[in-house]
């Protein structure tokens, strides 16, 4: 595969994941109340955040952006590489990389406010900025077995520290993998600065950032994998391919689950294992359907999101779509019983999110971090 050859299905699938931050998730939740049942109550419910130990769709949304992240890099490398770019301003621009996505999650979080005492300082951007950054620089100076034992050495590693050492302020008795006796939390309170989401623990907080490392690592691999070059190794195969690993280490996060509970707030071991396998599987498929198959007209609803996927997350906290969708929509919403007008709401919303996102990519405009 070429440095410079675009993979579509990496832009539909991040499209894809986003779709969700972008109003997806309410459309769908709405859209079950209208036939309420143990079915549609469990997919609504999989529309928020588990509470604690537990897995929801809403949860592999992060950590799907995070594997993507990673996936491109091989790629964007071996570009940088082949225009002559030397080794020291390609880590420059990894590291300028990290560091814009960290002042972009306090540009999210309120920096502008100026409320310094109030400024949450961690971020889901901060995480993402932090944890591909590190990863990056893994993937530059180090080869595919050095990577893989530091990845195997990290998520075992945190899953012994997390679950033989509570945090020293734990009540007596407190489970260490529980929201009370956890040492990440305690690490978040003795060295993160900014307040901290929920008073005593941050789920984008610095220890548990570390094995978010690994989900970008994992990504890193698979972009690698894409890239070779041998005889016999078609794209149908590599598709196979990381099907098959992707069901491996999804059975390799459930059986860690016995030992370490899935727990997306932790970023646990058995999390980061399961979400890897689940967003290996979904970039097999979309891979194999987009870049294999050819059959690329159906994604352009996603890839525009997916081109522009850091603008919407950003542009949600600035731009008033919800006011947007009122303004051509409310009426219509307003003669509807409770739960139709709430579909209306939440579809007029996504609408106005992707109208705005279409209308950049036909003039061509994309926010490049």
């Amino acid at each position: 595969m070429k440095p410079n050859q675009r993979l579509l299905s990496l832009d539909a699938l991040r499209g894809f994941d986003m779709l969700f931050i972008m109003g997806f998730s309410g459309l769908v939740a709405s859209l079950c109340a209208l036939w309420p049942n143990p079915f549609t109550d469990a997919v609504a419910g999989s529309m928020g955040h588990a509470a604690w130990d537990g897995l929801t769709h809403h949860d592999t949304i992060f950590p799907l952006f995070l594997f993507i992240a990673g996936v491109s890099f091989p790629f964007s490398l071996a570009k940088q590489r082949a225009n002559g770019l030397g080794e020291r301003a390609i880590l420059g621009k990894v590291i300028r990389r990290g560091v814009t996505l960290v002042v972009l999650g306090l540009v999210y979080n309120g920096l502008f406010k100026l409320d310094f005492a109030s400024l949450r300082v961690a971020s889901v951007l901060g995480r993402i900025g932090l944890a591909w950054m590190f990863a990056a620089i893994l993937y530059i100076y180090c080869g595919v077995k050095t990577r893989g034992i530091v990845a195997a050495a990290v998520l075992i590693g945190y899953s012994l520290l997390l679950c033989l050492v509570a945090a020293p302020d734990a009540p007596a008795g407190a489970d260490p993998l529980s929201i009370q006796g956890n040492l990440a939390g305690w690490v978040d309170r003795q060295w993160l600065p900014g307040r901290i989401l929920y008073k005593t623990f941050d789920p984008e907080g610095l220890l548990s950032t570390v094995p978010a490392i690994v989900s970008a690592m994992f990504g890193m691999f698979t972009g690698e994998f894409l890239r070779r070059e041998r005889p016999g190794l078609t794209g149908d195969r590599k598709a196979l391919y990381m099907a098959l690993a992707a069901a491996a280490i999804t059975l390799v996060g459930i059986a860690w689950s016995g030992v370490m509970p899935i727990n997306k707030k932790l970023w646990s071991s058995s999390f980061t294992c399961v979400v890897t396998g689940y967003s290996l599987g979904m970039f097999a498929l979309f891979y194999y359907l987009i870049d294999v198959r050819g059959w690329k007209r159906w994604t352009l609803f996603f890839r525009v999101i997916g081109l522009n996927s850091i603008t919407i997350y950003l542009a949600q906290r600035i731009i008033p779509f919800g006011r947007i969708s009122d303004f051509f929509f409310g009426g219509a919403a307003s003669k509807c019983p409770e739960t139709v007008a709430a579909v209306v709401n939440n579809a007029g919303y996504v609408a106005a999110c992707w109208l705005f996102l279409y209308f950049l990519y036909k003039k061509n405009t994309f926010l490049k971090v």
